[in-house]
């Protein structure tokens, strides 16, 4: 096939909102018109893919986006999109505008989407990981992950302000689903003397003999990070008041950790992923999903996503079982 010849390439993000997906969106669209695609964005992920909301990559739309965090394509949650005839819809949108690959940036739940609409009407796509949770097997690493910890590092930091002016304890709630990724490499990295996440077993009682012999040692202040997924941040904190006998406060950090400018290295790894998407579009794949592991770039079927999962690295959780015990 010609460049002259090639389908429409449509970019679209998907599912949670997450640091990373502007620069991935703006690369991929780049990158593609360098290969002789006419690159098209979908606003509104599924939803607008069925209401036509398409439009060409223009330079207008793609400036002064790759530093914004979250997505300027907007995103939805489309239960509909699993009706055959509402996919049937979008697959004559997109038809009419000869778009015949897709890149879709976002989790496992939008990648088994376009899987059956791959399986309806034979528009391949490629993936790119992209949520704040990182917990997409296959993949060490999804985009908004490093920018996420960085809001949640600089949250902690203030948190410590206080919590050390005060000589209270503090418990701070983080995002990621039932994964506790970004709450074990957040206690590591700002020095919590607690970590709670449903992948490990942990001891409250044992907990609080150890925090105790510590404040009668002389620490002045604790620092607990707990995973929203094992939902016992309200009680840790209790605890800590009730049973430690440290006054203790509750901070959920909540949605403000989808947000900031992307970082650096989420920038980078988005540019990593959107050329290796359209490089695998181009070589003919049909459904494959950009993975990053140890330390090198790749890729795999969906059918290795949608059927196993996200296991944390094992040497990662036995450095976080001194703070859970």
């Amino acid at each position: 096939m010609t460049d002259s010849e090639k389908p429409g390439l449509a970019i679209m993000t998907s599912g949670g909102d997450s640091a990373g997906m502007n620069p991935a969106v703006k690369c991929a669209a780049d990158y593609a018109a360098q290969r002789g695609y006419a690159p098209f964005l979908i606003y509104d992920g599924l939803k607008g893919l069925v209401a036509d909301r398409i439009f060409p990559a223009t330079a207008e739309r793609l400036s002064g986006i790759i530093h914004k965090g979250g997505t300027v394509l907007r995103s939805s949650r489309s239960p509909e999109f699993f009706d055959i005839e509402v996919r049937k819809k979008a697959y004559e949108n997109l038809k009419a505008r000869g778009i015949g690959k897709l890149i879709v940036i976002g989790g496992d739940g939008s990648f088994r989407a376009l899987n059956q609409f791959y399986s309806d009407f034979q528009i391949p796509f490629a993936g790119i990981p992209a949520t704040i949770d990182n917990d997409i097997a296959g993949t060490d690493y999804c985009l908004g992950v490093d920018t996420a910890l960085n809001v949640i590092r600089q949250s902690i930091d203030s948190i410590r302000d206080t919590a050390s002016s005060f000589s209270r304890a503090f418990v701070v709630e983080v995002m990621g689903r039932h994964c506790g990724y970004l709450a074990l490499t957040s206690a590591l990295t700002c020095g919590a003397e607690i970590c709670l996440i449903p992948e490990i077993e942990y001891d409250l009682p044992s907990i609080g003999a150890r925090v105790s012999a510590e404040i009668a040692e002389g620490r002045g202040y604790i620092i607990a990070v707990v995973a929203e997924g094992t939902k016992m941040a309200e009680y840790v904190t209790r605890y800590i008041n009730d049973s430690i006998g440290m006054e203790a406060r509750l901070t959920v950090l909540g949605h403000v950790q989808r947000g900031g400018s992307p970082t650096v290295y989420d920038r980078m790894m988005a540019y990593q992923f959107a050329n290796a998407a359209v490089d695998a579009l181009e070589a003919g794949e049909t459904n494959s999903i950009m993975v990053y592991r140890d330390g090198s770039y790749g890729r795999i079927p969906i059918a290795e996503v949608a059927h196993r999962k996200y296991k944390m690295d094992p040497a990662l959780l036995r450095l976080a079982v001194p703070l859970a015990c």
